[in-house]
């Protein structure tokens, strides 16, 4: 007995320090490669948020071809990542099919052409499945399905974004701002405060990282932000803009998780690495694609 208790207290004396001395550097580990992440999302934000903001300023113009660019290679991205899963959308019909939709509700927005010129669509949905005809797959209409998916759910929400934008008939720019803003606000608070003492599960089946602490932690920094936008733009109601900011923290946190939903059905963390820190421009914008319908209707409506 006296032999097992001495061994055990060797076992003891031995072993622990040991896992102590893993756990702390598992930690140290653990925070380096946080604070590194960290940086990296901070960089690539005081890189592209001047710019982004400089370009929805400078003229209406210049706001239509920044989006315009968004819309492609966010869909382009959309369209790569599905393939992952063994789908292959028309992927160069899907993002002509996202561009006309956003071309044409940016003219009708601005007043140049009427309503009508939106039954176009109709054509570009015939087509999709027209072409379908002459490929060689085995799996023709969930390829078809997948293609228009990526139009509905990745280029319409930035087409909606006109509607919005021009919602008095002028454009307004701080709408788009002031949006975008309070999402960065809703996004910046719940990284922060979740990965920092985010503890209660938000959703662990399709999102083991994310928290209700995080979720609390956006909606502060994202009722803040709204707030003091309400209080400087003076285009939109400080109602209305409390009103976006609860959109984006429910919904948009909704939209985060579907797409999150997306990338673990293809098994893939990011959907993909154009924005260092942050991954994809999906990533960049999951809340928004959600959001942003609902948005546009309650702006409309208000």
């Amino acid at each position: 007995m006296i032999v097992n208790t001495i061994t055990e207290s060797l076992l003891v004396i031995t072993v622990a320090p040991k896992q102590l001395i893993l756990q702390i550097l598992h930690h140290t580990e653990a925070m380096s490669l946080q604070n590194s992440q960290f940086k990296k999302r901070s960089l690539s934000a005081l890189v592209s948020i001047p710019v982004v903001l400089a370009a929805i300023q400078w003229s209406a113009w210049s706001y239509f071809v920044l989006f315009l660019l968004v819309t492609m290679l966010a869909m382009l991205e959309f369209y790569q990542l599905v393939s992952l899963g063994g789908i292959y959308p028309n992927k160069w019909g899907g993002i002509a099919g996202g561009v006309i939709i956003y071309i044409l509700t940016f003219l009708h927005a601005r007043g140049n052409i009427p309503v009508n010129y939106l039954y176009i669509l109709c054509l570009v949905v015939a087509l999709i499945c027209l072409a379908a005809l002459y490929t060689q797959s085995t799996t023709p209409f969930t390829n078809i399905a997948y293609t228009l998916l990526g139009i509905v759910y990745v280029g319409g929400p930035f087409a909606l974004l006109h509607i919005a934008t021009f919602a008095h008939g002028a454009y307004s720019p701080e709408v788009v701002i002031g949006i975008l803003l309070i999402l960065w606000a809703n996004d910046t608070g719940a990284y922060l405060v979740g990965s920092s003492i985010g503890r209660h599960k938000l959703f662990k089946r399709i999102s083991p990282h994310k928290s209700w602490e995080g979720v609390a932690g956006g909606a502060v920094l994202a009722l803040m932000v709204g707030y003091s936008v309400g209080s400087y733009f003076s285009s939109i109601s400080l109602n209305t803009w409390l009103g976006i900011s609860s959109i984006i923290v429910i919904v948009g946190t909704y939209g985060d998780l579907v797409e999150s939903m997306l990338k673990r059905s293809l098994n893939v963390k990011d959907s993909g690495h154009m924005i260092p820190g942050h991954g994809g421009l999906l990533d960049r914008f999951d809340s928004f694609l959600l959001a942003l319908p609902c948005i546009t209707t309650l702006i409309k409506l208000s």
